[in-house]
């Protein structure tokens, strides 16, 4: 039947009804979903193919941490330091006292960890005592050396122009395993170097994008209701009935549902939202794992448990960026500063691991850590207490749902400059996280401005060697 017709058919009973009555958005997802309706953009899908993870928890590092002094051991660096590098590279020869350049050492000692042996600095003893669980990427490397585009990119795979968040692809993709939480948040007590662009929805439908929460007394603003239960749904209920005739009217359009969907979304985050968020329930001894003073509601410690927390309750995709009161990895003026952040995240990532093993939960949950970029091997100076941007090689790990544990893949130069075995691409790190997903990265696509787009462009390459 034509949507222009008059003559009401059995769908628009349903959806007139629906909006009429007091049901639950839940309830009214399932009624859509059953009649096929469409309206829902969160209705869960299948994957492509069967999938190792059901869900992921993205740790992002603002600022760009120092490969050479966390993840990639150099022996060589601290070997010849103050040798000077002959470098013919704009990149370089164009930053502001960068005539000359000098190798500059690493400041923590690195040792094997766990039975695989990978070694790990100082800074991550915690981390380090999880090796077993993590494969180690030492061959990252993207395109751009400003935060703003770099973080940008590991976001969203575009380095210049705004579109989609990865979170949001996948929220597209699959939708939400949760009919009461969004299927896409992020965590953060700051923005980050590109702001709401790194989980936006951009052109995809509006109910794809990352609700923002802020580790605080109220994580979500103005999600305890001030009207009781009862007078609410009756107002939910005249509200949905007025959208949904404004919305046939008009033959549907893609920002009244997103809309639609945020009222629907909203009224069941009022009871689900604050459960997630409190965690009185939680033992002594799960406190103590993530490092977290019980009562507190702040640190990066709280975001992991919150993390965990709402992957048990169907949450698809969880972003915990690391914007605390500690700063960020920018440490040009010093690299003492990365002893601080460091110790504020080490022991709760940890602690995550730990946790979602224990509770079974690493099996199908995808944890990857990552930063923009590295930091350079070297300064104008071979005492420089910092380290300037570097795009051209970093380290990142995976752990957990059809990852191999307890591997190292790729390997840069002997002193860091450079991918040298296996280069990974910012574009082949996305694809590789969505094939886990059962997500295929060229299959996954929008149709936007007369073309399709997807997360990776025209690259990207799965990167088969760390999958189980």
């Amino acid at each position: 039947m034509s949507r222009f017709s008059n003559t009401p058919d059995r769908r628009s009973i349903l959806r007139s009804f629906v909006a009429g009555s007091t049901l639950m958005p839940g309830i009214l997802r399932q009624l859509q979903a059953e009649e096929g309706d469409g309206l829902d953009p969160l209705a869960p899908k299948p994957p492509h193919f069967p999938a190792k993870a059901k869900n992921v928890i993205f740790l992002f590092m603002t600022g760009g941490v120092s490969h050479v002094d966390t993840f990639d051991p150099k022996p060589k660096l601290r070997a010849d330091v103050g040798k000077e590098v002959k470098l013919d590279h704009p990149e370089i020869k164009d930053r502001a006292g960068y005539e000359r350049i000098f190798l500059k050492a690493p400041q923590w000692d690195f040792s094997p960890q766990g039975k695989c042996g990978t070694e790990v600095s100082s800074l991550f003893p915690h981390v380090g005592g999880c090796m077993d669980e993590i494969a180690l990427i030492r061959s990252m490397h993207t395109d751009h050396s400003n935060h703003y585009n770099a973080t940008l990119g590991m976001h969203t795979g575009s380095f210049a122009f705004a579109r989609p968040s990865l979170g949001a692809w996948v929220s597209y993709g699959l939708g939400s395993a949760n009919q009461n939480l969004p299927s896409f948040v992020t965590i953060a007590p700051a923005q980050t170097y590109a702001g709401t662009q790194v989980y936006a929805s951009d052109f995809l439908p509006g109910a794809h994008q990352g609700t923002l929460v802020v580790p605080g007394a109220e994580p979500i603003a103005n999600v305890k209701p001030r009207i009781a239960t009862s007078k609410q749904r009756i107002e939910l209920a005249a509200l949905q009935k007025l959208n949904r005739q404004h919305l046939a009217a008009r033959g549907g359009h893609a920002l009244s549902e997103a809309r639609i969907k945020s009222f629907e979304t909203a009224f069941g985050m009022q009871m689900a939202a604050p459960e997630a968020f409190d965690f009185s329930a939680e033992s002594d001894a799960t406190h103590a794992l993530y490092g977290l003073e019980r009562g507190s509601t702040k640190g990066f410690a709280w975001q992991c448990l919150a993390a965990r927390r709402l992957v048990e309750r169907g949450v698809r995709f969880v972003e915990l960026i690391d914007t605390g009161s500690s700063g960020n990895w920018d440490s040009h003026g010093n690299m003492k500063d990365h002893e601080r952040l460091a110790k504020n995240v080490d022991h709760p990532i940890a602690g995550l691991l730990k946790d979602l093993k224990s509770l079974g939960m690493l099996e199908d949950t995808l944890v990857v850590w990552t930063t923009e970029f590295g930091r350079t091997p070297f300064n104008n100076k071979a005492d420089a207490l910092g380290r300037e941007h570097h795009n051209w090689a970093f380290s990142s790990w995976m752990a957990g749902a059809g990852v191999k544990p307890g591997i190292v893949h790729g390997a840069t130069d002997e002193y860091g400059i450079k991918t040298e075995v296996d280069p990974v691409h910012v574009h082949d790190f996305h694809a590789t996280i969505l094939h886990l997903m059962g997500l295929d990265h060229e299959k996954l696509t929008y149709r936007h401005s007369g073309r399709d787009f997807r997360l990776t462009d025209v690259f990207g390459n799965v990167v088969t060697e760390i999958l189980s």
